[in-house]
C-alpha cells in the first residue's frame, strides 16, 4: 500500500505540479536558482489529484488536529483547498488575504472566525515559511487558537524549519521535498545520480554547486 507521503509525491510529479529540472535551474524571485518549480494551484484542474489531495488533507486534519473548529486558507493558493477539505470535514472556513482591503469593512479575515476558535490553516506550498506565518500572527491577533498548519508540500528548508518553530507553530505536509525527489528517480522523471544534487540544493539553496554535479 503506497504511503500517502509518496501517494501525493507522484501525484505532484504526474501532473507537473513539481517539476524538478536540474540540468536547466529556475530563476526565482530572489535570484537563486533553483532544480525545482512549483505550482499546486494545477492540482485543481485534474480531478483525480485533486479528491487525493483534499482527502489527504481533510485525513491530517482529523488525525493531528481533532479538536478543530475552523479551516483557514492562505490567499490565494490555499483559500480552494480549504473551501473543499472544509466541505469534506463538515467545517466552517475562511481565509485569510495577504493584506486588508482598502475599502468596504477593511478586512484581512474573511469569513466568521469567532474569538477562541481553533483554527487550522491550509497552505499549499511551504519554503522558508515567512508567508504562512504572517497568516498565524493574523489569526491569533483576531483571538483564534491556532492549531497548526496543513500544507500540501514543505522544502524542508533549514530556514523554514526554524521560523516555524520560533513562532510556535506546527506543520503537517502531505509530502515533501526528499519524497519528491526519491519518487522522481524511481519514476524516471530524473537520473538517479541527480537526487544528491537536488538534496545539496534543498541543504543550502545559495550554495550553486550542485549545478555542476558537485556536492559538498
Amino acid at each position: 500500500m503506497t504511503d500517502i507521503n509518496t501517494l501525493i509525491a507522484k501525484d505532484l510529479l504526474s501532473i507537473k505540479a513539481v517539476f524538478l529540472r536540474p540540468e536547466e535551474p529556475f530563476i526565482w524571485a530572489s535570484g537563486i536558482k533553483s532544480p525545482v518549480y512549483c505550482d499546486n494551484r494545477l492540482t485543481l484542474s485534474e480531478p483525480r489529484v485533486r479528491l487525493d489531495v483534499e482527502n489527504a488533507i481533510a485525513e491530517t486534519v482529523k488525525k493531528y488536529y481533532p479538536s478543530a473548529e475552523i479551516l483557514m486558507g492562505t490567499s490565494t493558493a490555499g483559500i480552494a483547498h480549504a473551501a473543499i477539505s472544509a466541505h469534506i470535514l463538515g467545517l466552517p472556513m475562511g481565509y485569510v488575504r495577504s493584506g486588508a482591503k482598502d475599502h468596504g469593512r477593511q478586512n484581512r479575515i474573511e469569513g466568521r472566525l469567532e474569538k477562541g476558535q481553533k483554527a487550522v490553516v491550509i497552505e499549499d506550498l511551504i519554503s522558508t515559511g515567512g508567508s504562512v506565518i504572517e497568516v498565524v500572527d493574523a489569526l491569533r491577533e483576531a483571538g483564534a487558537e491556532v492549531l497548526g498548519i496543513v500544507s500540501i508540500f514543505t522544502y524542508g528548508m533549514k530556514k523554514g524549519l526554524e521560523r516555524l518553530e520560533k513562532a510556535n507553530v506546527i506543520n503537517h505536509s502531505l509530502t515533501d521535498f526528499d519524497t519528491v525527489v526519491k519518487a522522481a528517480a524511481e519514476e524516471g522523471y530524473i537520473k538517479k545520480e541527480d537526487a544528491a544534487r537536488l538534496i545539496a540544493f534543498r541543504n543550502n539553496p545559495a550554495d550553486e554547486s550542485w549545478i555542476k554535479g558537485s556536492v559538498k
